[in-house]
């Protein structure tokens, strides 16, 4: 059986506001909670004119309380801009305020470009990159208060204590991050829809390399996918235009909001932009809820996983919501009692 979950990115149209995003993905995981998906995990981007999401902390602590079953969490916080201490603080203080239901997904990415990559990290004391594996050890020690003797900050402890701790994931599209998943024995999710390289050999080694842990006794994996479903293929292609052209532009360093489908198929395409198009495209599922459904079975089949974490993007927020009440039925998803 395959499970549906939700990664928000809180994407700004064109046209629209930063304020207005927020709004939506409010909206969003209220009106997902109601059709049955399983978790709902937002993003953090920084300096992003098409993105929202800086603050997927806070955003997480609003989230939870406007619903009250589904899990709620980030997809993910950026570590290596952090304090693994204040992470856990923040993160032990969520599940305080919503025991059960919080999900603490890191990545390594920046989130940003370069430049503000060093902005987030200007300061004393900012760590090289190759310090994330080490952000990660403590991290997962300070969520359980088990910072080991010898340890330069043995003794300190994140609080609030308790018994309930966040759900570790190691967020990745690359081998590296799901070697760090398997080490720690945490779960790990894969961004098919960053890109579909080598996933499915990636989730396999994730599963081979995994040693159990206090945090899980077997792994357990997710994938991460681009979906737009509407009542018709034609009309999910027609939608998914959008989402092309947006694609295109941040590949290209454009970082703008989210165009309309208007405004898309009024672009001219190069030769090259043409197939860079039809290359992002291979990697998404577009279509009616039963081209969407095969789509998801067959991934769910060669990922050799049961949880899919469904990304959708349109410049239509209704569609937008209609994509993702239109999957939940397609897959009989049962609402919360």
């Amino acid at each position: 059986m395959i499970t549906l979950s939700v990664l928000d990115q809180s994407p700004i149209r064109h046209g629209g506001t930063p304020a207005q995003a927020i709004a939506e993905t409010i909206e969003l995981a209220q009106f997902t909670e109601r059709l049955g998906y399983h978790r709902y995990w937002v993003a953090e981007h920084h300096s992003s004119e098409g993105l929202a999401g800086a603050a997927p902390e806070i955003l997480v602590a609003r989230l939870a309380g406007a619903t009250s079953s589904m899990r709620i969490g980030t997809g993910g916080v950026m570590l290596s801009h952090y304090s693994p201490l204040k992470v856990a603080e923040q993160f032990r203080m969520l599940e305080t305020l919503y025991p059960g239901r919080i999900d603490l997904g890191i990545g390594r990415a920046p989130g940003s470009d370069y430049v503000t990559a060093r902005a987030l990290a200007h300061g004393p004391g900012a760590l090289d990159i190759k310090e994330f594996p080490n952000q990660i050890r403590d991290l997962l020690a300070y969520l359980r208060d088990q910072m080991p003797d010898g340890h330069p900050f043995a003794g300190i402890s994140a609080q609030p204590r308790g018994a309930d701790v966040p759900e570790p994931w190691l967020l990745g599209s690359s081998d590296q991050s799901a070697m760090y998943a398997a080490y720690f024995g945490c779960a790990f999710s894969f961004a098919h829809f960053i890109t579909d390289r080598h996933g499915p050999e990636i989730m396999a080694a994730y599963r081979e390399q995994f040693r159990p842990s206090i945090w899980m006794e077997k792994p357990i994996g997710s994938i991460g996918v681009a979906v737009i479903c509407a009542e018709t293929d034609a009309e999910a292609d027609r939608l998914c235009k959008s989402r092309d052209l947006s694609r295109l532009r941040m590949e290209q360093g454009i970082l703008g909001p989210v165009p309309s489908v208007e405004e898309a198929e009024a672009y001219d395409y190069s030769f090259q932009e043409k197939q860079r198009v039809a290359s992002n495209r291979q990697r998404q599922v577009i279509g009616s809820p039963a081209t969407c459904k095969a789509q998801i079975e067959e991934l769910s089949a060669r990922y050799g996983i049961d949880e899919m974490v469904i990304v959708t993007i349109t410049y239509d927020f209704a569609a937008r919501l209609k994509s993702y009440e239109l999957l939940a039925r397609a897959f009989d998803l049962t609402p919360p009692a």
